[in-house]
């Protein structure tokens, strides 16, 4: 019995800023190409349209790509891989959060998701309790295939979080 097509594979410069499009001399590119902390949100989609080229969706079918910007300006990507035991799916935005948090990055201000589907899709409902944890306030920007795109705070998504603050 065969498995699922496995999408292209990934060599370790995904995932964050550190592959070849880096930006030479070590400084942070922001996403909107200047300085750390442009906030260029068209870059930012971007690159998550970039990152759902890596997805692995053999179940869903849904191919999605995150782009995370941090507070210093630096974007890490993440794709969803799906698994057979589908709990263990990984969606693109904690993938991102997760490649983020694991280089030392703690505080994120803005999360850019595409979808090869028509329409935006915003995150499920662990991932927005996922980013809750290390950014109440996240802009987040979703676009589908179609180009439109649609923009919300994570607040505006998740009212009257879990948080931190509610194990004290």
């Amino acid at each position: 019995m065969r498995g699922p097509e496995r999408g292209p594979e990934r060599g370790p410069e995904r995932g964050s800023e550190q592959g070849p499009d880096a930006p030479s001399g070590g400084a942070p590119r922001g996403a909107g190409g200047g300085p750390a902390g442009s906030g260029g949100v068209d870059d930012l989609l971007d690159r998550a349209r970039a990152a759902l080229l890596g997805s692995y969706a053999p179940y869903s079918g849904v191919a999605v790509g995150a782009a995370l910007r941090t507070v210093g300006g630096q974007v890490f990507t993440g794709s969803n891989v799906e698994n057979a035991s589908y709990g263990l799916t990984i969606c693109a935005e904690r993938s991102a959060a997760v490649a983020a948090i694991s280089a030392g990055h703690r505080e994120f201000e803005a999360i850019a998701i595409a979808t090869d589907r028509e329409q935006p899709l915003m995150p499920c409902g662990a991932c927005r309790q996922f980013l809750q944890e290390f950014a109440p306030d996240l802009r987040i920007v979703v676009t589908g295939a179609a180009g439109a795109s649609v923009e919300a705070t994570l607040a505006d998504l998740l009212p009257r979080a879990f948080g931190p603050s509610d194990l004290s």
